[in-house]
This record gives C-alpha cells, structure tokens and sequence, in this order.
C-alpha cells in the first residue's frame, strides 16, 4: 500500500496522464515541450526582460536573482548555439532584486540595467554599462550606484522605462509593494550620471505593483500606463491616463478602472484575444483562473467586458499569461505560468474550442512536472524555427532562467 506522501515520479506522472487525457488533449499537446538552460548559476531567478543590446538583431535576456544577490546579463549565441547555456555576466550585486530591465539612461549608445530591491534594501540601482559592447562580458566593467531618492523609500518591485517629460533621455517609471507602495516615476536630470539629481514623482497609491506596460490606451498619441495591483484596497487591474509632456510635472494622471477588486491580480498582457482588432487585457489571477476583459464598445474609458477563464485542476496557481498563435493553426491561444505547482504544472498553454469567451479552454503541457515557482514569460522564435518558444525563469527548485522548445514545427 502506498502511503500518502509516498508516491514516486512514476506513479505521478501516470495520475498526470489520467488528468490531461480528460482534458481533450491533442498529441501535439500532450509531449512535455524540451526545456533548455539559459543558466542556473545562482539562486531565485526572478523574472526575463528582454533587449537587443549589441546589435545583432537577436534578444538579449537580464535576470534578477533574488536569493542569490546578483543581476546577470544573457547574450544570445545565435540559432545553431542557442540550447546551451549562453554567454553571460554579473553586472552587479545587490540585495533581494525583485526585477531587471535594460535601459540606456545616458544616452551613450550602450544600454545599462535598472535593478529594484525589496527586503531590507529598498533601493533601485543602476548597473552602467561599459561604453564598448565588446567588453559587455567584462564585469569589472560594470558599475553599480544607487538611486538617491529611492534609498529605504519603498519596497521596489517592476521598473518601466520611459520618456515620460521628453526631456533628458529616459526616465523610469516604477512600482512597489507594501507599507507607503506607490506607482510613480523618477525624473531624469541633464545629466544623467548625476544620481543625486534624479527626482521622484507620485501617481498612485498601490498595494503591490506586478505589471507596468507603456500602452497608448486612449490613441491620444502619449504613452499611459497599463497596471496589475495585487493586493489592499485599491486591487485590480488599472490605467493611468498620460496627460502630456505639457502636464507631467502639474497635472494629475487620471486613475481608469478596468477590472474589480475582488481578487488579487498578478501579471497581465496586452493584446487582441478575440480578433476584433481592439486590444484585450488578459491577467493572471492568485488561484484557478485567468480573468479576460474585453473593451466595449471600443473605448477603454468605458466599462469593459469580464470573463473568467478557469485554470486545468492539474496547474499551479496563476503568475503571467502571454497571448500568440502558438501551434500555428491561425487561431490565438493563451500561455500561462504558475506559483504553487508542486506535483502540478507549472508552465502550460490553452486552446479555445468554440470562441474565446469559452469558461473552460482546452488546457496543453508545457513544464511537465519539473519546477514550482515559474515567473514572467516571453514568447519568441529562439532557435529560427518558425514558432515560438517559451522563456521563463523557475525560481523555487532553481532550474533558473530557461526556454521551452515549441514542437509545433
């Protein structure tokens, strides 16, 4: 007799199998998609940002690693090398990082990376990049400094950056969690190098900052600001409305409601589901479903539309979603990634049957069983294939920063 707590990866993956067969999944679907290495060097990888950052047309990964204090820095080798672990570096250490992002803030051609701390720390810091992207690899060539204004400020959780006054290159707008948590932005100086010049600016109150997009979400020509709140009063999903270069400084950033605050959010895309040319907003959600809101009509100052989407029972609790065609058949499907998948799913995408405002979609493996704590994903065509792959970090059973190779060709 098996005792509970006593099942061995035999007998759970043939309880797996039970559970996707009823799900009506295809046998393209049912294969776990082959996961490869990006790197595993350190500990807690939380979150992919990408750019291309020398050139040469292909995406470049940087990674927070939370437990482990370090901000890496991933070149792609190109298609014909892009399975083995890749180039990489430590760009600086910090403490508790909760996010990377490229940025290049001053303007010298080279792009740096902006890193947000919680925990103790409580401090964004900037990793200057050598001038020359040839020493890019170098990490004595790197330099860490901290963001005066930010220092014990807030617990820093997602950095966006973005000319917000059009003035003095790029500035950063950012989000936290917690105690005082904001979403606001810092204010670049003439001289960007000059930390101590830059400023900080409030927009809005928040529990807990996940997404931060730039998104023109009323075509008025300016970027506003697209959010996921996940936790206290004010949850939900959010946009503040830009009130032009003229009005940054003076003039308040209209708060748009899009979704309730009844369940805690985690991070969103932006793109049109359904096809009718509009953009949707599709979030994650803490538990067993995924919540689609759709504009209507085509004005996103108006009420939008809400539909749950439930998560298989064989899947973790939902942390990112992304929307592509992914098996190629012309029709778009959602990839999803989830917290609390022991013994469970981490990574998995979902196929509508009859249109997308089905409750239950048909639910396709991706992770298999390996990893429990998955974060942001991206989806592009790594290895030149003609699909697109899966990128995501895996911060629990530390498979690190990873992608999974889409069968579909």
């Amino acid at each position: 007799m098996i005792r509970k707590g006593q099942m061995n990866r035999t007998i759970r993956f043939f309880i797996l199998g039970i559970v996707m067969s009823s799900l009506a999944v295809n046998t393209f679907s049912q294969s776990v998609w082959q996961r490869h290495t990006i790197d595993d060097s350190s500990q807690g990888a939380d979150g992919v940002r990408l750019a291309d950052v020398n050139g040469d047309g292909l995406p470049d990964i940087t990674v927070g690693w939370e437990e482990g204090g370090v901000i890496r820095m991933y070149l792609h080798p190109g298609a014909d090398q892009v399975k083995q672990c890749w180039p990489a570096v430590t760009v600086g250490q910090v403490g508790s990082p909760e996010d990377a992002v490229f940025a290049d803030l001053d303007g010298d051609g080279a792009w740096d990376v902006v890193s947000c701390c919680e925990g103790y720390i409580k401090t964004i810091f900037i990793h200057w990049a050598p001038s020359d992207p040839v020493d890019y690899l170098d990490s004595s060539k790197w330099k860490t400094e901290a963001f005066p204004a930010t220092r014990n400020r807030q617990a820093w959780m997602f950095c966006l950056p973005l000319s917000i006054d059009g003035k003095h290159g790029v500035d950063l707008v950012v989000g936290a969690k917690g105690e005082h948590a904001e979403i606001g932005w810092l204010e670049s100086p003439p001289n960007p190098r000059d930390l101590s010049a830059w400023r900080w600016h409030s927009l809005y109150k928040a529990g807990w900052i996940m997404s931060l997009l730039a998104v023109d979400m009323d075509a008025d020509g300016d970027l506003d600001i697209l959010a996921s709140d996940r936790k206290q009063e004010n949850r939900g999903c959010l946009w503040l409305e830009n009130p032009g270069f003229a009005g940054v400084l003076n003039s308040p950033w209209k708060e748009h409601r899009i979704g309730a605050t009844d369940k805690e959010f985690m991070f969103l895309d932006y793109a049109d589901l359904n096809g009718d040319g509009a953009e949707d907003v599709l979030v994650a959600v803490s538990g067993s479903e995924l919540v689609y809101y759709q504009q209507i009509p085509n004005d996103p100052k108006l009420q939008w539309k809400t539909v749950l989407i439930e998560l298989p029972p064989n899947a973790g609790t939902g942390k990112a979603v992304r929307i592509a065609d992914i098996d190629l058949n012309g029709k778009t499907d959602i990839v999803f990634s989830c917290e609390n998948a022991k013994d469970k799913l981490g990574v998995m995408w979902m196929s509508y049957r009859e249109t997308v405002l089905d409750k239950t979609w048909d639910a396709h493996d991706i992770s298999g069983l390996e990893g429990t704590k998955f974060d942001l994903i991206e989806l592009l065509d790594l290895d030149a294939d003609g699909d697109l792959d899966v990128i995501t970090c895996e911060e629990r059973e530390n498979l690190g920063v990873i992608w999974y190779e889409n069968p579909a060709k």
